[in-house]
């Protein structure tokens, strides 16, 4: 039998960077991915511009859909990016 412990998630997060741009990844602990990033430990892309905020994440049982997820994610205009965030009603910060 299958216990809430054998179930393992995945999550698709967004930061946004100290210099207002926004960084995806994917990760199944989000609290402490974004602790790494802002240990400078996490991407080379976040660690030359820390500290990292997260300003979103979307979990999912399977690997593969979170994965999917997170790589359509960041193939989207920066555009795209600010009005989902404002559909969410989530604050960011913008670039200018």
């Amino acid at each position: 039998m299958e216990t809430k412990a054998d179930v393992k998630k995945y999550y698709f997060y967004l930061l946004q960077c100290a210099d207002r741009t926004f960084y995806g990844g994917f990760t199944t602990d989000v609290e402490k991915r974004v602790a790494t990033h802002n240990a400078g430990k996490g991407a080379k892309y976040t660690k030359l511009r820390l500290p990292v905020k997260l300003l979103y994440f979307e979990e999912f049982d399977d690997k593969s859909v979170a994965l999917k997820r997170e790589y359509w994610f960041k193939h989207q205009t920066r555009a795209y990016k600010e009005n989902f965030l404002a559909e969410q009603k989530i604050p960011f910060k913008k670039l200018h």
